[in-house]
């Protein structure tokens, strides 16, 4: 455990796992979730609200993420990687080899899925979304790597310029979209086959013609900013980690494409049977131990309580550290930094020592 000082805030890291799970579980209300300013141009959603907010919000997007109306998206997911696959091969020479940066490779295929899946037949609009949230993000991890000054997001410098702008543009893009979806439902058009439809619709059966009760229109913008920003940069990070680590590790490469190879050499795949991938979910998930797209998470002290053995004060940041747990000795064993998928064998319950 240690302290430090970010500005006037008292902030103190806790590694103790039983620690941590007992301020994500927040079962007395003692701890809120922080969120900066600036930071909450990209997303302000349901992971960052809480009581009664984040309640309602979970239970209207709910039904939209159902196992079976994920299953309905398969094909797209299917038809995306193809096509990526296919500008690999049309890219190499007819003799020798050539390389990939898969980094924009894997950014650009998780943007294409999302705006399909997410928007349907407005995927043009939608990659116009995610090319503006992909800039909004290199220019807010500009802002986080400058001296922090208090009242920083407020000067009108040309980088807080340019993200106000874009983020007007992405609300306003999100709005019409999110309004011909709206007349396209009330005129019997649409059949709900996207997340914006599936949400809109668990969203009129929420509130039942009380507006009160479901998602303003401000709201379902946010949540489709989400969408974007979780679903693009955490999968482009595990996928493009996944190849590098393949790459260090030709034994499990080879073992993972001969059990999709078993699977998929006379199908294509589905649901059912991609859930059957053990080696590929063991390696996925040692990918996502070694290199969390998280690497930590705060939260805050709402009042004056006890953590452990320590009274803490209303007022400090908790830094919940994933990186340091999921490299630590005594959680995963003396190879806790290697690369070994087999330590998930028996699922992820069994494959750790606590």
């Amino acid at each position: 455990m240690t302290f430090t000082w970010f500005g006037p805030i008292p902030r103190v890291m806790i590694p103790d796992p039983e620690l941590v799970k007992e301020v994500l579980s927040n079962k007395f209300g003692h701890f809120g979730k922080q969120s900066s300013r600036i930071a909450k141009l990209l997303a302000e959603g349901v992971v960052s609200h809480e009581g009664e907010k984040w309640a309602k919000h979970r239970r209207i997007l709910n039904p939209a993420f159902h196992h079976e109306k994920i299953k309905r998206m398969l094909p797209v997911f299917s038809t995306c990687c193809a096509e990526t696959i296919t500008k690999w091969e049309n890219s190499m020479p007819s003799e020798g080899s050539f390389e990939v940066d898969v980094w924009p490779e894997f950014q650009n295929l998780t943007g294409d899925v999302i705006s399909r899946t997410a928007f349907g037949s407005s995927y043009q609009e939608g990659m116009k979304i995610f090319q503006l949230q992909g800039e909004l993000a290199e220019r807010l991890v500009q802002s986080f790597q400058t001296i922090f000054i208090p009242g920083y997001w407020f000067l009108p410098t040309k980088n807080n310029r340019r993200m106000r702008e874009i983020d007007r543009e992405i609300r306003k893009t999100l709005r019409e979209i999110i309004r011909k979806r709206e007349k396209a439902i009330k005129d019997g058009k649409t059949n709900n086959d996207d997340l914006l439809g599936l949400l809109q619709e668990s969203n009129m059966n929420e509130s039942k013609g009380n507006a009160k009760l479901g998602l303003s229109t401000e709201d379902v913008i946010e949540e489709c900013k989400l969408f974007y920003f979780a679903g693009m940069e955490t999968t482009s990070v595990l996928l493009t980690w996944t190849l590098i680590v393949l790459s260090l590790h030709p034994e499990w490469q080879e073992r993972a494409r001969e059990e999709v190879r078993n699977h998929f050499v006379r199908a294509k795949p589905d649901f059912d049977s991609l859930s059957r991938l053990k080696t590929v979910t063991m390696i996925l998930y040692e990918v996502l131990r070694l290199y969390p797209p998280a690497t930590f998470i705060v939260r805050r002290t709402y009042k004056e309580m006890e953590l452990g053995s320590i009274r803490y004060p209303a007022g400090v940041n908790l830094l919940l550290p994933i990186l340091f747990i999921h490299h630590d000795p005594e959680i995963w064993g003396k190879d806790a930094s290697e690369f070994n998928p087999a330590r998930f064998a028996d699922g992820v319950s069994n494959a750790s020592k606590l």
